[in-house]
Order: C-alpha cells, then structure tokens, then sequence
C-alpha cells in the first residue's frame, strides 16, 4: 500500500504510512489548503451495495463520540471503491509500539494506563457504542502522552465486508470475548479484552495463544491461567481483579469498565508498599475503599449493575450499537 505516498486522497496528500494491519493501512496525511495533519485509515474492505450505507451510518456514529481518550473521527469517504475514515493525529504511535510483545510493564504505568482507557470506554458506553476491538495496537499515545483509544467500529465493518478471511481476525480474537464468538457481544465484551490486556502487561503473555479455533475454545471453555504462576510478583488481590475481569459469563464480571479500573487501582494502592518503591509509584487520585470486593475478587453491587448491563441484554446492546 505504500504506492500511495504522495497521493491525495479527497482533501489530503499522503505523506507516509504510519502502520498496516489485517483490516486496514493508515497514513498520515497532509491537508492541501489547510496545512493540517491527520490519520487517514484506508480499509482494506469491499462492500456490497447495501454495506455501502451501512459504514456511513457507523461512521456518523463514531464521529458524534468526543472525548480526551477517544480518537475523533474528522470524516469519511469512499473513493475509487476504497473507503477511508479521516482521524485526528496521535503523533505519540501505538502501546503496542511501545511496549513490543513480551514487555512486562510496572504495575502503576498499567493501572495509569487502565484508567484512561477505562474512561473512555465508560463514556462510549454511556453512548451506548460497543467498541468490540480492544488491544494494543488501538491505544495511541496524544501529543500530551494521554492514552487515546481507536477504532471504534472497525470490528463490526471487517465482519460486514465479503473480503475478510478468517485469518486476518486471528489478532483479534486473542482479546475477545466469549460472548463475541457465540455473536453476542456486550459493554461488559469491551472489560474482558481489557482485563487480556491487562493480563498481558503483567505477565508478558497472553492468557490463550494458538489458532482462530483454538482461541475460540480457550476463550470458551479455559479458566485463563494463574497471573502469578507467569509473574509471582502480582499480589493476590491484583491478580483477583483481573481474573474477575476475565470471568467467562459477562455477569460476574465488574459492572463497569469504571469500576474494573477503580479495583485495579485500590489493589494497586494495596500493593504498592511492599512491591514498588515510592519513587516508582505513579500519583494517582485516592479512590477509597468503597469498591466492595468480596473474597471472590467482584465488587458488591456488581450483580446489579451486570445483570443491567450484560445478562440477557447483551444481544440487544449488539443490535443497538456498533
């Protein structure tokens, strides 16, 4: 895809490709008139007619999020049958970049990092949108080093498209779900591939690895593996909140996005003077002791605010959203 360098592409030139996956090449782009820069994610999709509008609408509904954490979405087109999403430019690259697969991150770098996301997802939620794509290489670094969280829809947009393998979702399926594969994903989807995210900061590995099948399987049917068997240095009580997170049934997991990151921010709080020193604690806002984790590792209202969240309202959030 890089033949396009120098190609303008509805208002902008394309000056070089900031990263190229499974569904998609971005480039950053130039604003002919105005001088602006942007991301421009061109997608690597052929719709049928009747898709056509289907991406216009989801992009009407991604460009309407506004948020510190989130990318904005500036406009979309499709051109020469290649549709495109127009971006605000996070110039600080990827956490993936960052942080290369295998980087085992400090504790209060991931529990900082979780409450960014976190926020945006709450938000997006509160929107009633479904990001459905969760991982690293969608959380971008802005130009004041917040995290910004990308891609919202694309998910939803590849499995629309008539020229998707099922290889091309295998990265994707490392951080999904289990309700996605039975089709039902909810906001509670979004928690999970987090709480993978998660696990894999802290333990430089994924909870499950192998093919499209077997991550479908594991995700399915396997209790991810013990987070201090791969990092004996997680306490127990961080090791509880991410295992909630991780929890197979969306209703035993956190009643929020929010309130995963508070839980993982008081075990940080809890962990922090007998594992980091003071100089390798990141500040952070007192959060209190009001999360009411029982001996299970889930909040005390987490039933309530699961089962309005996720129980049998999951494949409605799905249909309601992108």
């Amino acid at each position: 895809m890089s033949q396009r360098i120098g190609q303008q592409l509805g208002t902008y030139r394309l000056l070089r490709v900031l990263g190229e996956g499974g569904f998609a090449t971005v480039y950053l782009g130039e604003h002919i008139h105005l001088g602006t820069l942007a991301a421009l994610k061109l997608l690597h999709l052929s719709f049928a007619p009747e898709d056509s509008e289907a991406f216009r609408k989801e992009a009407q509904l991604i460009a309407r999020l506004e948020h510190p954490h989130i990318v904005r979405v500036l406009d979309y087109d499709v051109q020469a049958g290649t549709p495109f999403l127009v971006m605000s430019f996070a110039s600080g690259g990827t956490l993936r970049t960052i942080h290369p697969r295998g980087t085992v991150l400090p504790l209060p770098t991931v529990v900082d990092y979780v409450a960014q996301v976190a926020e945006a997802l709450q938000y997006a939620h509160e929107q009633h949108v479904i990001h459905r794509d969760i991982k690293p290489e969608n959380l971008l670094v802005g130009a004041h080093h917040e995290v910004v969280l990308s891609d919202f829809g694309i998910a939803v947009l590849a499995q629309r498209s008539r020229s998707v393998s099922t290889q091309d979702v295998v990265g994707t399926a490392a951080y999904m779900a289990p309700e996605q594969f039975r089709g039902k994903p909810c906001f509670a989807s979004d928690q999970y591939a987090l709480a993978v995210v998660v696990y894999e900061w802290l333990a430089g590995e994924r909870p499950f690895a192998g093919s499209f099948v077997e991550l479908a399987s594991q995700h399915l049917l396997t209790p991810p593996p013990a987070l201090r068997e791969k990092h004996p240095g997680v306490s127990l009580e961080v090791e509880r909140v991410v295992l909630t997170a991780l929890a197979k049934e969306p209703v035993q997991r956190f009643g929020s996005a929010r309130d995963f990151a508070r839980a993982l921010t008081a075990a940080n709080q809890a962990d922090a003077p007998t594992i980091f020193s003071s100089s390798q604690r990141h500040p952070s806002r007192r959060t209190g002791d009001h999360y009411g984790l029982h001996p299970g590792g889930c909040s005390a209202d987490r039933g309530r605010f699961a089962r309005r969240l996720c129980g049998s309202t999951c494949h409605d959030q799905a249909s309601s959203s992108i």
